[in-house]
């Protein structure tokens, strides 16, 4: 993989992006009676998720606000056949989001703290991952991961809604998936649409391209 920005060498949103799936690791290991390990999924994911929210203040920080562009670009060829790449990268809002997602997930987890009191351990999971593909979402400058990062945000945001939800949880958890769904679908044929016409995927390319 090569990378680049202000931290030249140094793959910061690949490790922000990927480091809570480290914490999902850990909490699925943890053993013990369902007080333990309630208590272990907790702290896991409290301490991963500010870690990750330490490193998006590195990112933050080294940010140029006076530079155009995509920063800490990092690239990696996957199916180079089909013109699709590992690609990513943050520009001036895209960063605020990433720094947006990573001071929240702590937050809504001291926040669950004792509201959350049954799978605890299903529930941390399905946060880390959620940040993962919330990150993940906001660092990809390649239109094809970015969209396999935002449909992957429905699923824990579908499991949560509904299975820690409120009374008609089960109704909105389905009325969440189907809207979306369908944006989702529509999405999907405009990027292929793109795609078809540009020959490529990476954000950067497309905002340099003209289209009829």
């Amino acid at each position: 993989m090569s990378a680049s920005g202000n931290v030249a060498g140094f793959p910061i949103l690949s490790l922000l992006t990927w480091l809570p799936l480290v914490g999902v690791a850990f909490i699925m290991t943890v053993r013990g009676s369902d007080e333990v390990v309630a208590r272990n999924a907790r702290f896991a994911a409290l301490w991963t998720s500010l870690i990750v929210f330490l490193l998006s203040l590195k990112l933050w920080f080294g940010f140029d606000q006076g530079e155009a562009g995509f920063q800490f670009k990092e690239h990696l060829a996957w199916l180079p056949d089909f013109g699709l790449d590992y690609r990513m990268g943050v520009d001036g809002i895209s960063v605020l989001f990433v720094l947006l997602s990573t001071a929240l997930t702590p937050i809504c987890i001291l926040a669950s703290w004792e509201s959350i009191g049954e799978r605890v351990r299903e529930y941390m999971i399905a946060f880390l991952v959620l940040e993962t593909m919330m990150v993940g979402m906001f660092s990809a400058q390649d239109f094809i991961i970015f969209y396999m990062f935002f449909e992957g945000v429905l699923i824990p945001m579908f499991l949560i809604i509904g299975v820690w939800g409120g009374t008609r949880r089960v109704y909105a958890s389905f009325k969440f998936f189907l809207y979306t769904l369908l944006g989702s679908i529509l999405m999907l044929l405009a990027l292929l649409a793109v795609w078809y016409s540009v020959g490529s995927t990476d954000l950067a390319v497309l905002m340099q391209a003209r289209f009829p």
